[in-house]
C-alpha cells in the first residue's frame, strides 16, 4: 500500500479528499473531484482507481447511490482523521473565516455557531510581524493601549492566543521587558531595524507551568461527571500545561481566578487546585527574566 509520502503532492491531495469525503459524508463520486480540482471526468476517474490501488479495500462502487463508498474495514492513509479539525473547520465556515471552497466540504451541515466579535488583524500588519520575528528585527509600532496611544519599539519573538485575541510576544524596549502585544491594537507599522534582543531571557515564555483542574467541589455528582465528560478529565483531574505567559489568560478565561462564594458552581463548573503554586511560579518567572534581562544590559555596558 503507499503512504502519503510515497505519492506526489497534488495526487496525494486529491486522496486526502476522497477519503474525507468517504469518511465524513459517507460517499464520494467523480464530481467532487471534477468540482474541488477542476479534473477533466476522465481524469477524476483514473484518481478514483489510483486510490483504489494504494489504499485497496477501503472504498468500494456502490451502483444504488452512484458513488463509492467506504467499506466496513475502512482505515484512512492519507487523511489524518481529526473531529477538532472538522469542528473547527466548521466553525471558521460559520463565522467567515474561511471559505467552504477552501476546505474539503461539500456544503456545511445545518448547524449554527455562537458569533464572536471580529478581530480582524490588518493583513500588513501580521507580515510586518512574521518578518520581524524571522529577521529577528525592532520594529516602531503606533500601539494604542487602554491607557494611552503611543510609539513603541518592539522585537517579536512569537505569536500568541489566548482564546480571543492573537498576541505578538515582543521585547519592549520601552519597558525593558518581554511583553503581550495585542496585534489589533497596533494601529501602524513603521521602520524595521535589527534586535539584539535575546528570546531565550524571555522567562515567562520559556516557563511551563501546570494548572490542576478539577470539577467544581461544590457541583452535584452528577453535574460533576459531565464536567469530567466536558473537558476529557481522567480520574476526575485534568492537568493543563501552559507557558507561565499565558496562564493568567488561560485562567481567566476560564473563570477560575472568581471568588466561588459569590458565583454558583453551576457557572464556574471547574476549579483550579493549585492557583497559588502557579501564580507563583509566573511572579518568579517574571523576576528571573527581568534579572537575566539586567545582566545582559551590564555586559553590554
Amino acid at each position: 500500500m503507499a503512504e502519503r509520502d510515497d505519492v506526489r503532492w497534488g495526487l496525494a491531495q486529491r486522496f486526502e479528499m476522497i477519503e474525507w469525503r468517504a469518511h465524513w459524508l459517507g460517499r464520494v463520486n467523480r464530481s467532487d473531484l471534477e468540482d474541488r480540482f477542476g479534473v477533466s471526468t476522465p481524469q477524476a476517474s483514473v484518481d478514483l482507481r489510483a486510490y483504489q490501488e494504494a489504499a485497496p479495500g477501503n472504498i468500494e462502487y456502490d451502483s444504488t447511490q452512484k458513488a463509492y463508498v467506504p467499506t466496513a474495514s475502512f482505515q484512512p492513509r492519507f487523511l489524518r482523521l481529526s473531529s477538532d479539525l472538522y469542528l473547527a473547520q466548521l466553525n471558521a465556515i460559520l463565522n467567515g473565516a474561511i471559505l467552504t471552497r477552501d476546505t474539503w466540504f461539500r456544503s456545511p451541515p445545518p448547524a449554527t455557531v455562537m458569533k464572536t466579535v471580529v478581530r480582524s488583524v490588518e493583513p500588513k500588519t501580521l507580515r510586518a510581524i512574521l518578518r520581524a520575528i524571522e529577521d529577528r528585527h525592532e520594529l516602531e509600532i503606533d500601539y494604542q493601549s487602554l491607557k494611552n496611544a503611543r510609539t513603541r519599539s518592539i522585537a517579536p519573538h512569537a505569536l500568541a492566543f489566548d482564546g480571543h485575541r492573537w498576541h505578538a510576544r515582543a521585547w519592549c524596549a520601552h519597558r525593558c521587558e518581554f511583553r503581550d502585544f495585542v496585534l489589533t491594537r497596533i494601529r501602524s507599522v513603521g521602520e524595521s531595524r535589527p534586535s539584539n534582543a535575546d528570546p531565550t531571557n524571555d522567562v515567562e515564555w520559556n516557563t511551563i507551568v501546570k494548572l490542576k483542574i478539577v470539577p467544581h467541589p461544590k457541583l452535584s455528582d452528577n453535574a460533576k461527571a459531565a464536567v469530567e465528560l466536558d473537558y476529557g478529565m481522567e480520574g476526575g483531574r485534568l492537568v493543563l500545561e501552559t507557558r507561565a505567559s499565558l496562564a493568567f489568560y488561560l485562567i481567566k478565561r476560564m473563570n477560575m481566578d472568581l471568588n466561588d462564594d459569590e458565583i454558583p458552581p453551576e457557572r464556574l463548573q471547574v476549579f483550579l487546585t493549585n492557583l497559588a503554586e502557579v501564580e507563583e511560579a509566573c511572579r518568579a518567572a517574571h523576576a528571573k527574566m527581568l534579572a537575566q534581562v539586567a545582566g545582559q544590559a551590564q555586559r553590554v555596558a
